[in-house]
This record gives C-alpha cells, sequence and structure tokens, in this order.
C-alpha cells in the first residue's frame, strides 16, 4: 500500500515561517517595475500552504478569497483553526494535489502560489500541478513559485544526498526524524573531517554544513530529508510550465530586479546582448550562482506603455516598518557588500520616517530638490522593501474593511504567544501581510490589549506568564538566572518597545 505521504516529511510539521512573495499585493509592485498589467486578485490559491501562516494572513488582510490544501493533516487542522479565529472565510482544505485538483466547487484564480513544495514532490505531482494550473489560472492571472535551482546547489547537493541516504539507511526509525537528522549531520561532519577529495573540490560544503546544523530540524527535515529533492535550471521549469501557458514575467525577489547590486558592469553588458529571455535567466544564474528563485509567471502578460507603467508607480503607497534609525544602508545583492549611496537614501527615508503611508510620486516630489530622479526612488523602495524596512500598502477601503478579521487573527496568535513563540508575526490590514516579532514583544501587546498601560507592567506580565512555565531570557549568549535579572532585562526591552516600535505597529493597525 502506497503511503499517504508519498515520500514526504510528514513525521514533523514545517516552519511557521510567513512567506511574502505569497502576497498579491507583493506581485503588484513587482509586475508593475517590470513594465507589466497586474490583475485584480478577487480569487487565491495556496497549494501547499504548510502550516497556514501566509494563506491566513492574505486572507485575513484582503478581500481576495482565499483557497488552499496541504495533505498534512495537523497543518491543516492549524490552518483551518486561525481561518475560523479570524472569520475570514477562507477554504482551506487536507488534502493531496491530485484530491484537491479534482474538487468541483474551485473558481478560477486570479493568483496561484506554490512557495518551495516544487522542489520537494515527485513529478507525478508535478504534472498534476502543471495540469491544475492550466485549468485553473485565469487568462492574465498569476503565478507564484519558487524552487531550488542549479547552479547554486551544484557544491552542496552530493553531500545532501549523502545525508539523506545516511538518515534512510543508517537512522533508526524508531528514533525519530530529529534524531535521524542529527546522526546524518554529525556522519557528514566526520566525513569531511577525513579530506574527501570531494571536500577540496568543493571548499564551500564544509561552511554551508555549519549552517545547516544551526537551522531548526523542522526546516531541515523538509528542506534536505525528502525522498523527491530536485533542484532544477530554469531552463527545465519553463519547459515544465509550458502546457499551462504562463509566461515568465519577473522576480518576486525584488533585489533580483536591480542589476547594479547583483552583477558587475561586465556581466550587465555580457547579458545585455542575449535576447533569449529563458536563456537569458539561465545564463545570470550561472553568474549569481543562483541556488533558489523565487518567480512570478502571467497567463498572457501585457506590457505598459511607459505613460501606463510611471503612472501606476507613482500612485503605489508605500511606508516605513522600521525604526528609522535602525536601517541598514546595505543590500544583500549577489555583489556582496554593496552599500546603498546614503545621499540618496537618507532623504527618502526621511520623508518616510513619520511612518505615514506615501505615494512614490509624493516621495518623489519631497527628494527632487536633492537631484534626486524617480528611477533612484523606485531602486531604493525596492532594496528596501526586500529587507523588511518598507512595505507597499494597500487601498484605505480593504484596510478598513479587513480590520475586524486582522484584530481577530491578532488576538488569537497573541493568546497562543502565552504558550510559544512558533508563530513569530501578526498580520497587518494597512500591508496585507505579516510583520515579524519577537514573543517576548507580542506579550508585551497583550499586556497592553488587557489595558496594561505602561512598560513595566508589560515586563511584569511577560515575566509571569514565563516564570511559570520555567523559561528564562538569554542576553549576549547568557542564561539569565534569577528573577531580578529577568524582570529587569525584561523592563529594558518594554521600554524600548514602547518607544521605538509601538509606534509603528499602531500606524500598521496591529496595537
Amino acid at each position: 500500500m502506497t503511503h499517504w505521504a508519498e515520500g514526504y516529511v510528514a513525521d514533523i510539521g514545517y516552519t511557521y515561517g510567513y512567506y511574502g512573495e505569497l502576497n498579491p499585493l507583493r506581485a503588484r509592485l513587482a509586475l508593475l517595475n517590470a513594465g507589466l498589467h497586474c490583475p485584480s486578485f478577487d480569487t487565491a490559491c495556496d497549494l501547499g500552504f504548510g502550516q497556514g501562516v501566509s494563506v491566513n494572513f492574505h486572507a485575513a488582510a484582503s478581500r481576495t478569497a482565499w483557497y488552499g490544501t496541504d495533505f498534512n493533516p495537523a497543518q491543516a487542522g492549524l490552518a483551518q483553526e486561525m481561518a475560523a479565529a479570524s472569520g475570514s472565510g477562507a477554504r482551506l482544505f487536507e488534502q493531496s494535489f491530485a484530491d484537491f485538483a479534482e474538487r468541483g466547487d474551485l473558481p478560477d484564480f486570479d493568483f496561484i502560489g506554490l512557495h518551495g513544495i516544487w522542489s520537494w514532490v515527485s513529478d507525478e505531482n508535478r504534472t498534476v500541478i502543471v495540469d491544475f494550473i492550466r485549468r485553473k489560472l485565469k487568462v492574465g492571472g498569476v503565478l507564484y513559485v519558487s524552487y531550488n535551482t542549479w547552479p547554486g546547489w551544484a557544491s552542496f547537493a552530493p553531500l545532501r544526498h549523502l545525508m539523506a541516504q545516511h538518515a534512510q539507511v543508517m537512522g533508526s526509525d524508531g528514533g525519530g526524524i530529529v534524531r535521524r537528522i542529527d546522526g546524518a549531520l554529525e556522519f557528514a561532519e566526520k566525513a569531511l573531517a577525513v579530506s574527501p577529495r570531494y571536500a577540496r573540490a568543493n571548499p564551500t560544503a564544509a561552511e554551508r554544513l555549519n549552517k545547516a546544523k544551526a537551522e531548526e530540524r523542522q526546516y531541515l527535515a523538509h528542506e534536505y530529508f525528502n525522498r523527491d529533492w530536485k533542484p532544477v535550471h530554469f531552463a527545465e521549469m519553463a519547459e515544465w510550465l509550458e502546457p499551462a501557458k504562463v509566461t515568465y514575467a519577473c522576480s518576486a525577489h525584488y533585489l533580483d530586479h536591480i542589476d547594479a547590486i547583483n552583477l558587475t558592469a561586465e556581466q550587465q553588458a555580457f547579458l545585455k546582448d542575449i535576447a533569449h529571455p529563458v536563456f537569458r535567466e539561465t545564463v545570470r544564474d550561472f553568474l549569481v550562482d543562483q541556488a533558489f528563485r523565487r518567480d512570478y509567471w502571467v497567463r498572457g502578460p501585457r506590457r505598459l506603455s511607459p505613460l501606463e507603467r510611471a503612472e501606476a508607480l507613482r500612485a503605489q503607497r508605500v511606508m516605513l516598518i522600521a525604526h528609522r534609525a535602525e536601517v541598514a544602508l546595505k543590500s544583500s545583492g549577489a555583489l556582496r557588500g554593496a552599500k546603498m549611496d546614503e545621499g540618496v537614501c537618507n532623504p527618502i527615508l526621511d520623508c518616510l520616517a513619520d511612518h505615514a503611508p506615501k505615494s512614490l510620486q509624493q516621495i518623489e516630489e519631497a527628494v527632487k530638490d536633492r537631484g534626486i530622479v524617480f528611477p533612484q526612488v523606485m531602486q531604493v523602495v525596492m532594496v528596501l522593501i526586500a529587507g523588511g524596512q518598507v512595505a507597499a500598502i494597500q487601498e484605505a477601503d480593504d484596510s478598513v474593511a479587513t480590520r475586524s478579521q486582522t484584530d481577530r487573527l491578532n488576538a488569537y496568535l497573541l493568546d497562543k504567544a502565552r504558550g510559544s513563540g512558533s508563530i513569530a508575526c501578526l498580520v497587518s490590514p494597512v500591508t496585507s501581510s505579516g510583520i515579524g516579532l519577537v514573543r517576548f514583544e507580542m506579550l508585551f501587546l497583550l499586556a497592553l490589549g488587557q489595558g496594561k498601560k505602561q512598560p513595566q507592567e508589560w515586563a511584569q506580565f511577560a515575566w509571569q506568564i514565563l516564570r511559570v512555565q520555567g523559561q528564562k531570557l538569554v542576553k549576549e549568549g547568557r542564561t539569565l538566572e534569577t528573577a531580578a535579572e529577568n524582570l529587569a532585562e525584561l523592563q529594558a526591552r518594554a521600554q524600548a518597545f514602547a518607544t521605538k516600535y509601538l509606534p509603528i505597529l499602531q500606524a500598521l493597525q496591529i496595537a
């Protein structure tokens, strides 16, 4: 009998992360920047939603009707519980891709998203997914798909295979997946220690193994230890999706839109001579050693005129969602350490420092006397959004319409934070997206919601919750042992939270 998991790791749940690329609002700015028409997103689907954080955030904070499936019963149960808590009406199912694709009650979709799943399922499931996209994605609709790719995995793939084989052959089923992963990591470390020729030919393998050891075991289980694990070249991805009639539109990773922080001048000139779009992306992956792609595809893309593009971009509103003094003027593109021009960035950040929504045209007007032109505004905004310091915002009417849903979902998540820090984010009806917090910040918000107005009260409230569960804070790598130490640290953090971050959360309509 075939096991329902079909080789996919199912005895440990996926991580509780939020993935902003699944937000259709994020797709809008990327498509406009690429000069393409963006549809309205009335219906959307998340295939393989994991723990359901992203799909529930996007359902609660938008007027889009969301559907989705995940075949893991525990994950689907949590996702359905969140949907019920928010009252968003999201229809989330516990079904395989094949069973979900056969449902007769699904609408056609303006947006379909798959985060990471493509790399971890069989070719049979990939065929089902492509057929589903062919049948259910509307003309003009957007597909988001992310996946492991070459050549970035070339050096580490053999070591990943070794670890997966060790977990399968040498690991004890009775010990559980975490023990098998730990055993595989230990074995890989020993294998590298005997100086194999592989290690000498791939000097970055040891560094990547060290990074893997520091990752959560939930993440490693799904990233490295599925039976089906298959990076694909971009050109192969295009071949897979051809029957679905979708065309590559642009990267969902905003930094990829800015060649200056990813490619040398020589590399840019080299790419410029390649007219074929699929081959150009394949070559670009080779130049930057791409390991993970996040792509938007469109079924029948329509190019905007230069005037239409400029007007649509200038109308887009954004806001600063980080503390002004903590914004790092450093990009994380393929050209490591590339610094942003402070003379351009600082006036833009100063314009956004009040955390009030601003259109890109308003920013352009505010900084034009500094000699800053609109393409520079766009570049800086794209980098800051990629870094999670600025966010695009939705129409004010949509924020008002969804506020009650996000309030209910956030109340549910704040209550959960009393016992666990697994879901470390809340949802904003302003940005229609997740906003990352740490657990004690969520406890401060819970205290504030219960009428406690002073930071000292928030700290005392948080400490009582942590103390009862035998939990302590860690500061500079050292566990704080006494109640006095823990309370003092919480009070300092509560004061900083009140001064720096609470005004931002209020602007985001979270607090």
